[in-house]
């Protein structure tokens, strides 16, 4: 069964501990639910985004937010443009208009690397780990920006806890586990960087059942623990079982949104992506 951390509505516990250094340190993040609506601004927004591959449009008009202490999980088929978002929010395509703004402040024209600085940690489809690299090394890598060896050291021993599946695998290359174990390495490098916000694009896909729900288990204790989390997944109905609010994307433009668990009910999702009878079906 699926944990459901995300929507009960418990304060977060701190993820990383004191003697974090200033420029990445997470900050303090009030409880998920309504009570993160409280922000002045979102964590996240895009607003009014068109985006362009050649000449054919890719998004038209966007508006997504994403609060402080939410999952927010975005939903759509093939070609609908779920990745392509990430793209944008990663500083790896530029949109043609509109603005993409990280805690209230414009992220366009900043590079990756400057973006993940901000505070935005990713875990990209397929993983994209170093598999001639130990696992350990991966895990490193998270944390190339930082300067502070010592809580470096805490933090990698803070995600060895976190994910005892990857601290029984520390000493491996990447590349020779399986595909759920490396999805658990690319989450805790991507927290090794001490991130407000971490994007996923398809953390489930090829994975096993039993990995699946392992994975999104996760998702939710790293959200309860203060970190928001925007996702892209394939699996609608698992997605919205631990979000807080959904997106359904069709071809480049928002068609419906609204609080996970009312998107979970409504019939168009349902038809769409639970087969009509809430059984889960891919939407990639």
């Amino acid at each position: 069964m699926i944990a459901t951390v995300a929507r009960t509505g418990l304060p977060p516990s701190p993820l990383w501990g004191d003697g974090r250094d200033e420029d990445h340190a997470a900050p303090a993040v009030p409880p998920a639910g309504p009570v993160a609506r409280t922000a002045v601004h979102p964590l996240l927004q895009l607003r009014k985004v068109n985006s362009f591959y050649g000449p054919v449009q890719a998004h038209f008009d966007l508006d997504i937010e994403v609060r402080k202490g939410q999952i927010v999980s975005l939903l759509g088929g093939n070609a609908s443009g779920k990745s392509t978002t990430m793209k944008i929010v990663l500083g790896l395509l530029k949109p043609r208009s509109g603005e993409v703004l990280f805690d209230g402040v414009s992220t366009l024209g900043l590079s990756t690397p400057q973006i993940i600085r901000k505070g935005i940690g990713s875990v990209p489809e397929a993983r994209r780990l170093f598999p001639a690299m130990t696992v350990r090394e991966n895990l490193l890598m998270g944390a190339y920006a930082r300067n502070d060896r010592r809580a470096v050291a805490e933090d990698l021993e803070r995600m060895l806890e976190l994910f005892p599946r990857v601290a029984e695998r520390i000493a491996f290359q990447a590349g020779t586990l399986s595909g759920g174990e490396q999805q658990m390495v690319a989450m805790a490098r991507a927290l090794m960087g001490r991130p407000q916000l971490i994007c996923m694009d398809e953390p489930t896909m090829g994975l096993s059942p039993l990995y699946v729900d392992k994975v999104l288990e996760l998702i939710a204790r790293i959200n309860a623990q203060g970190v928001s989390v925007f996702m892209v997944e394939q699996n609608a109905s698992l997605a919205l079982q631990i979000a807080h609010h959904g997106y359904v994307l069709q071809t480049g433009r928002i068609v419906l949104s609204g609080p996970a668990a009312a998107l979970l009910d409504d019939p168009r999702i349902r038809d769409a992506y639970l087969g009509g009878d809430g059984a889960a079906r891919t939407a990639s």
